[in-house]
């Protein structure tokens, strides 16, 4: 399993997938937006989206657990 943090802190922007999805290595799981500043968060494997921990309008803290990914 592959965890997926934040970046930075921010705000969750927008959700583009959603759990049981398949995603390639590099795929954007989600965007945060921080000082007006918008930040692809992409998948750091191939695989399965297995879980989702946050919703679209979160606030987040840097390296928060944002979605894990299982390695397909």
């Amino acid at each position: 399993m592959a965890d997926v943090l934040a970046p930075m802190s921010g705000n969750i922007w927008k959700i583009l997938i959603a759990i049981g999805d398949q995603v390639q290595e590099g795929d954007e799981i989600l965007v945060m937006e921080a000082m007006k500043m918008e930040m692809p968060v992409v998948a750091p494997v191939g695989g399965r989206l297995a879980a989702l921990n946050v919703k679209e309008g979160d606030p987040v803290e840097a390296d928060s657990l944002l979605a894990v990914v299982t390695p397909a």
